[in-house]
């Protein structure tokens, strides 16, 4: 199939240009190092796996629902405009939407890729930057993956959001290392962390909830490295650089939060698209999607020390800032046994 033609809509173009200033930093230190950043690094190079081999690509995927999810997870499932479609439309809007989520997914996990990048010439210790040349090569793995899942399986693909976009940018376009960290490890990859978790526990075709579980396996990795390096170095900065970084935690999370309303989905599959909006803005299930999702962003913004009053309000606005009492690293280490489990199962099928 033509590659133009796995796209719901128009792409003109297959990616933009950021301009971005960066600091390269080496160190000739070799002999130091952090226990916790040295022992997630040994991990990270223990659990590197072949996305062509750990994953079961013979399997197929239904054409009118690929990843098996019930369709009450459709923001608009249940109104008018759902009602009114026919069999056939809905199919096509649930093979659509679904889609539509993983590819955000492959766009999230490119921008992952180039940033990971950065840190490795932006880190100013040199443990940061073995631990990141580990997560260079995970993030292009879940590249590879998501990109063949959608190429292979769904043939079909669409572009990324907005505002999507917009945050990618200002992440790669700050040279500062912290802001590098803050954005891609913390941010992005804590959103990502939550919504896979979602389609992972949701889905029922084994080979869509697989490639979820094992990219949360080693997103699991990125995110203790996240917080671990900023909150060594969070305490150490002025009130003026704290606000400073509060104010773009505040702004990235409203456009993490306003993500999911799909406008370009409703457009694609020949839908109302003022109306499905309104209908999803109103959706008990996107209220209930929007704040899970940050179920993995407020514990680790409290934990490096970022969750100021201006924080905080922002939080209790979107209705998450409960989410600070949640304990993180037992969600790590549930997301890396549910990975191995899918592992047991597919060695005990093969016997």
């Amino acid at each position: 199939m033509d590659k133009e033609f796995r796209y719901a809509l128009p792409v003109a173009e297959t990616g933009w240009l950021v301009d971005g200033a960066s600091s390269t930093i080496l160190r000739w230190d070799y002999d130091s190092g952090r226990a916790g950043l040295l022992a997630l690094y040994d991990k990270g190079k223990r659990q590197q796996w072949n996305a062509a081999e750990r994953i079961d690509w013979s399997r197929d995927l239904d054409p009118e629902n690929p990843a098996e999810i019930a369709d009450w997870t459709i923001s608009i499932y249940g109104s008018d405009v759902w009602n009114r479609m026919t069999a056939k439309e809905q199919a096509n809007l649930r093979r659509h939407s679904q889609a539509w989520q993983f590819s955000q997914f492959l766009h999230g996990e490119q921008g992952a890729l180039v940033c990971c990048a950065k840190i490795v010439q932006q880190a100013p210790d040199l443990d940061a930057k073995f631990f990141a040349a580990t997560q260079v090569m995970d993030e292009a793995r879940h590249v590879e993956a998501y990109s063949r899942l959608l190429r292979e399986k769904f043939e079909l693909a669409f572009p990324i959001t907005s505002p999507l976009q917009t945050l990618l940018d200002a992440v790669v376009r700050d040279g500062r290392w912290d802001m590098t960290y803050l954005g891609m490890q913390v941010l992005i990859e804590g959103l990502a962390l939550a919504a896979f978790q979602l389609f992972r526990d949701e889905a029922k075709n084994p080979l869509a909830a697989a490639v979820n579980s094992y990219v949360m396996q080693d997103e699991a990795r990125h995110v203790a490295f996240g917080r671990l390096a900023l909150r060594d170095y969070y305490p150490q900065l002025t009130e003026a650089e704290r606000r400073e970084r509060e104010e773009f935690v505040v702004t990235a999370c409203y456009h993490m939060h306003d993500r999911f309303l799909a406008d370009e989905l409703w457009e694609a599959v020949g839908l109302p698209k003022a109306e499905c909006v309104a209908i999803a803005h109103g959706s008990e299930r996107l209220r209930y999607f929007r704040a899970q999702l940050f179920s993995r962003i407020v514990p680790m913004i409290r934990d490096i020390g970022l969750l100021g009053p201006e924080v905080k309000a922002a939080f209790a606005d979107m209705g998450v800032l409960a989410f600070a009492e949640i304990d993180l690293a037992s969600l790590l280490a549930r997301d890396a046994e549910i990975a191995g489990g899918f592992d047991a199962r597919r060695a005990g099928a093969a016997s």
